[in-house]
C-alpha cells in the first residue's frame, strides 16, 4: 500500500482522495480550515461540496501540512490561490500533481509555471481532463491526462491513480494540456450564455467547434501539440464543461445569456468559477503571442459589462468571412 496526500478539500480535491483511498492507498486529505478538517474526519463526508459520497476508511482528513512520508502528492486548490498555498507548504514533499485549471489573473502564468516560480525545489505534473467530480466520486468510468517533463512521475501518478473507473493517460505535452484546461472553462460560459440567451442548438454547436479551433491555435501558437487540444484535455473537457449540467462554467454563461448581471449570476454560488478570472489572462497571453481568439474575446467583454450578449453575437457574426 503507498500513502498519497491530497491538498485541498474541494470538491475535486475530495473526490481524488475517495478514488485513491478505493484503490488502497492511505490518503491523508488535507483541509485549509481546521473546523473544517475535524467535521470532517468526524462525519466521513464532505457534506457541504461532496454530499452523499462516504470517505473509505483509508482516508484521513487533517489540518497538517506535514507530509506523512508520501509517494505522490495531489494539489487541488483553484488556480488565483495556488502560489500562496505552495508558499505554505512544507520542505521535503513528494513529486506535485497540480489538478488546478487556469491561468494566475496577475502574472498570466499556468499552473506548472507558477510551482517552477514559487517551489523550484518541488517536481510536478498537471492532471486534466473531464472530469466531474461527483461522479469520479461515485465510482463512475473517467478518462483523463497526467503530463510532466519527468517520464517517472507521469508513470508514478499512472500507477498509483489508475483503475477500473479512472484510466489515466499520459503526455509530454504539459503546455497543450495546461491550455486546454484554462481555455474550455471560458469557451463554456460562452456556450452557457448561448444557451441562456436562447440562441439554439445550432449555436452551440458552431460556439464549441470554433472554440475548439481557437485552442487549437492556442497550443500551437504557445508551442503546444495540435494533437493535444483534440484529446481528453481540450476536446473531452471542452465537451463536458460547455455541455454537463453540473458545470459552473456554463451555469455562469447561462445566467448572464438570460440576463443577469455577472454579481447576481455569482450570488450563493458554491465553489469556484475559474472561466471568470482566467479569461482576461488568457486573451491577454493569447494577443502577446500573436494568436486571434474572437470568442473569448467576446466573453471578456461581456464579462466586464462592454457588450451585452446581442452585442458579442453580432461582433462574432460580422467578422471578416473566410475558409475554415
Amino acid at each position: 500500500m503507498s500513502e498519497v496526500i491530497v491538498y485541498g478539500a474541494g470538491a475535486w480535491g475530495t473526490a481524488l482522495a475517495i478514488h485513491a483511498a478505493r484503490l488502497g492507498h492511505g490518503v491523508t486529505l488535507w483541509a485549509r480550515d481546521a473546523a473544517r478538517a475535524e467535521e470532517m474526519q468526524r462525519a466521513r463526508v464532505n457534506a457541504r461540496l461532496l454530499p452523499g459520497a462516504p470517505f473509505p476508511d483509508a482516508l484521513r482528513v487533517t489540518h497538517d501540512l506535514t507530509p506523512q512520508g508520501a509517494a505522490l502528492g495531489v494539489l487541488a486548490v483553484p488556480m488565483q490561490p495556488l502560489r500562496a498555498v505552495l508558499a505554505r507548504l512544507p520542505r521535503g514533499l513528494p513529486p506535485l500533481l497540480l489538478v488546478c485549471k487556469g491561468l494566475e489573473a496577475d502574472t498570466l502564468r499556468l499552473p506548472l509555471e507558477v510551482l517552477a516560480e514559487a517551489r523550484p525545489d518541488l517536481a510536478g505534473g498537471i492532471l486534466s481532463g473531464p472530469n466531474f467530480a461527483h461522479e469520479v466520486a461515485a465510482g463512475l468510468p473517467a478518462a483523463s491526462v497526467v503530463a510532466a517533463r519527468d517520464p517517472a512521475l507521469v508513470t508514478t501518478a499512472q500507477g498509483l491513480l489508475s483503475g477500473q473507473a479512472l484510466r489515466l493517460y499520459g503526455s509530454e505535452d504539459v503546455l497543450g494540456v495546461q491550455l486546454g484546461g484554462a481555455t474550455k472553462n471560458v469557451l463554456a460560459i460562452a456556450a452557457g450564455i448561448s444557451t441562456g440567451a436562447g440562441l439554439g442548438e445550432n449555436a452551440r454547436a458552431a460556439l464549441i467547434t470554433r472554440g475548439l479551433a481557437e485552442l487549437s491555435r492556442l497550443v500551437i501558437g504557445l508551442g503546444g501539440r495540435a494533437e493535444t487540444a483534440a484529446g481528453l484535455s481540450g476536446l473531452g473537457d471542452l465537451i463536458l464543461t460547455a455541455m454537463g449540467h453540473s458545470s459552473r462554467n456554463a451555469s455562469l454563461g447561462f445566467a448572464l445569456g438570460r440576463g443577469m448581471t455577472l454579481p447576481q449570476a455569482l450570488a450563493g454560488r458554491a465553489g469556484v468559477t475559474e472561466g471568470i478570472a482566467t479569461a482576461p489572462a488568457l486573451l491577454e497571453r493569447a494577443r502577446a503571442a500573436g494568436v486571434e481568439l474572437p470568442i473569448c474575446a467576446a466573453v471578456v467583454a461581456v464579462l466586464e459589462g462592454r457588450l451585452d450578449v446581442q452585442g458579442a453575437l453580432a461582433a462574432l457574426m460580422a467578422r471578416p468571412l473566410r475558409g475554415e
